[in-house]
């Protein structure tokens, strides 16, 4: 576990950000909008410790607190001097809506409280997942319990794989527009929690919230869970399985087979698309001569497959754009239990908070025809399919900013049985990209301090890519849509990050990356 000193819960007074985010004291001033140095600077952000607010007991209550708020301040202090511009935190779901509609935002007004004095900017993820099941998860936190109790009812809520294993890892997509969570749909759910968001921390959207990503899968990301971890199904480098048969996914894959006159195609995934831990040739789906991927069949499938994921994508992006445009010029709150409806007005000054969507950096099994570990993901991306402009452009069309993993990865330091190509696969994303006019942030997959992954960070940052307008030609034209990094995200702060070598490499690094004047 992260420590950062002694570790223990504590009962603590009220939060200091009541309802509607207007604090009971004048807060300090917010920290000065810096303004980026676009021909050689990346702002870095450091995504806060998984377990920064917990659950502890308040006599005999459970409730989310803000864990080592001392040590925090110090170590968030440290990253102010270094040059880190901001935080990221997970707003778990789980532990905010313990109750159905009644939110608990205490804990998360302090660590914002503290960022402002401290002079960091702030980007929570909405955290629509549980955390426990992924890579370097040493944290665990479920889905509210009420959502679980309707999931022993109706376990077709959860994503399912062809032997009927239920993933409780988020709500299955395909059940995105039926009212199973206590009347409302899965996405009003979604919705509901964004706005009371933005009403409780409305006065901190757009100076010390900058960015508010949307969770829209497993570990937040925008994919279905075909590879987890964190039950050992799967070991990497496998290919992972398709998650499509909860109910609601097979009613959408049987209506979509009968439209094109092919109802037999809509009884399940493939049959021949192995298991979690396959090779692609082992199997008739994935197999790279032959394989019945690149089949009239294979296409009607990997269409309807990525189309669900996209069209997720869409729906909860058009929901939380509606309630985040609500809040450019005002505040109106809706009422929730315990609070009373309140309105805030903020002049001729415009709020702004940007959209942020992750995107999961499968890497393995790219240098093959099939690239099946991204075909199970929902990735539609072969060597004879684009697969990412779809995501791209559902992203510009919500402004939204796309953050990518794995950017400190390097195609050599992974063994060739898994025909990994980190390099090669974003390099693709930062075209499309590109293409569409999306930015792109980057966050680091592995915790990593050596010299190999800050070189490749640096690369992927500031190095011009292949068909791409040079850097000093984008800041010339103005241009947003560079293939360099928007923005670093490390992931994530730890006591080892402190350790005197990688401390020093990390700020070492990051002092290139965020070079920034103040604004005048």
């Amino acid at each position: 576990m992260r420590t950062f000193g002694a570790s223990r819960c504590r009962v603590r007074a009220s939060a200091t950000v009541p309802a509607c985010g207007r604090s009971e004291t004048a807060a300090p001033p917010a920290p000065a909008r810096a303004r980026r140095d676009t021909s050689t600077s990346m702002p870095v952000f450091v995504m806060l410790p998984l377990d920064t607010v917990k659950l502890c007991a308040d006599g005999e209550q459970q409730v989310p607190m803000l864990q080592r708020p001392k040590a925090l301040e110090v170590a968030m202090k440290a990253l102010r001097v270094a040059g880190v511009r901001g935080v990221m935190v997970d707003v778990w779901w789980g532990l905010v809506e313990a109750r159905s509609r009644t939110y608990r935002w205490e804990a998360y007004a302090e660590l914002f409280a503290m960022a402002e004095r401290v002079g960091l900017t702030v980007q929570p993820v909405m955290s629509f997942h549980s955390c426990g099941n992924n890579v370097n998860d040493d944290y665990g936190v479920s889905l509210p319990k009420w959502v679980h109790e309707i999931g022993k009812d109706n376990p077709d809520i959860y994503f399912t794989d062809r032997k009927g294993h239920r993933n409780q890892e988020c709500v299955s997509l395909g059940c995105d527009s039926v009212p199973v969570l206590e009347g409302r749909t899965p996405v009003e759910v979604y919705r509901d929690f964004i706005e009371a968001f933005c009403c409780k921390f409305a006065p901190l959207l757009g100076s010390i919230i900058t960015e508010i990503t949307v969770g829209l899968g497993p570990a937040g990301e925008l994919r279905y869970p075909s590879y987890p971890e964190g039950d050992r199904r799967w070991k990497f480098p496998g290919i992972g399985e398709f998650q499509c048969y909860d109910k609601y996914m097979l009613s959408a894959l049987e209506k979509a087979a009968c439209d094109i006159d092919k109802p037999e195609w809509g009884k399940g995934g493939p049959h021949d698309a192995g298991h979690y831990n396959s090779r692609p040739w082992e199997t008739s789906f994935f197999h790279p001569i032959n394989g019945r991927f690149a089949s009239e069949y294979g296409d009607f499938f990997l269409n309807f497959y990525s189309t669900q994921l996209v069209a997720h994508a869409d729906r909860v992006l058009t929901a939380a754009s509606k309630v985040v445009s609500r809040f450019d010029k005002q505040c109106q709150c809706s009422t929730f239990e315990g609070s009373d409806a309140m309105l805030y007005s903020f002049g001729d000054e415009k709020c702004v908070v940007d959209l942020g969507v992750k995107l999961a950096g499968v890497h393995w099994w790219y240098n093959s025809r099939s690239h099946a570990a991204e075909l199970t993901t929902g990735y539609y991306n072969t060597r004879e399919h684009e697969g990412y402009a779809a995501v791209m452009e559902v992203l510009k069309k919500h402004n939204a900013i796309l953050n990518f993993t794995c950017v400190e990865m390097n195609d050599c330091e992974h063994p060739p049985e898994g025909q990994c190509s980190p390099e090669g696969l974003f390099r693709q994303i930062a075209s499309i990209a590109r293409e569409k006019g999306v930015e792109i942030g980057g966050e680091n997959a592995l915790p990593r301090y050596d010299a190999a992954a800050w070189s490749r960070i640096e690369a992927n940052a500031f190095h011009d890519l292949p068909g791409s307008p040079s850097v000093a030609a984008c800041d010339q034209l103005g241009c947003t849509n560079c293939t360099r990094l928007a923005k670093l995200t490390w992931l994530r702060m730890e006591d080892s990050m402190f350790d005197s070598p990688n401390w020093d490499a990390f700020t070492r690094s990051i002092g290139r990356f965020s070079g920034y004047s103040a604004a005048m």
